[in-house]
């Protein structure tokens, strides 16, 4: 008697954990949709067109390198292709500062320097993480991933909601196949949770 009882006990307490784990990462995907809603504008980026070096946990864009964890393929074929590169996601940066940023004294602080995308340089960025976003695919032609990075000049994590778009591509295109042939079409940067 008492081993049913402690066998029921414990099985009400698991499924209990359960449900609260699948209610946050329920809450956490409505968010994510949320966001990929309200920003959403698409656009055509261009792929990296300069020498891309792929060496063992790092890819080398000319004189940029963003290390990836080997663990990961799509993350490495992300990369490969040049879809995501530094040099993307510095002017991504920069754009964005002066979008949002509200004080005049730091925008004409900006157009005095020199190089004003020296501020927002992505260089030796690691992606340590990559989701692939199923719940926000409705056409078999684009794919949206959540890239988690850690870049040595800010204090914590962020990350980057893309979205590949591959004309080509039906319900039965490998991920690769889809890689290979996409083009990078929406950046968002996301405040870590």
């Amino acid at each position: 008697m008492k081993l049913l009882f402690s066998l029921s006990l414990s099985l009400l307490l698991s499924a209990g954990a359960f449900a609260q784990k699948k209610e946050a990462s329920t809450a956490k995907n409505k968010a994510i949709t949320e966001q990929y809603k309200n920003a959403y504008k698409k656009k055509n980026y261009k792929k990296f067109e300069g020498k891309i070096i792929v060496k063992d946990n790092l890819v080398q864009f000319d004189d940029k390198i963003i290390f990836y964890d080997k663990t990961n393929p799509t993350v490495k074929l992300i990369l490969q292709e040049g879809l995501i590169y530094p040099q993307l996601l510095t002017d991504y940066q920069m754009n964005k500062f002066i979008d949002e940023t509200t004080d005049r004294t730091q925008k004409r602080f900006l157009k005095l320097q020199k190089d004003p995308r020296a501020s927002f340089d992505v260089n030796n960025m690691r992606i340590n993480d990559i989701d692939y976003l199923n719940f926000l695919e409705s056409d078999p032609k684009v794919k949206a991933f959540n890239l988690i990075c850690k870049d040595n000049k800010l204090s914590g994590p962020i990350q980057y909601l893309i979205e590949l778009t591959n004309k080509e591509a039906n319900k039965e295109t490998s991920m690769e196949d889809f890689i290979k042939n996409a083009k990078l079409t929406f950046v968002l940067q996301r405040k870590f949770d």
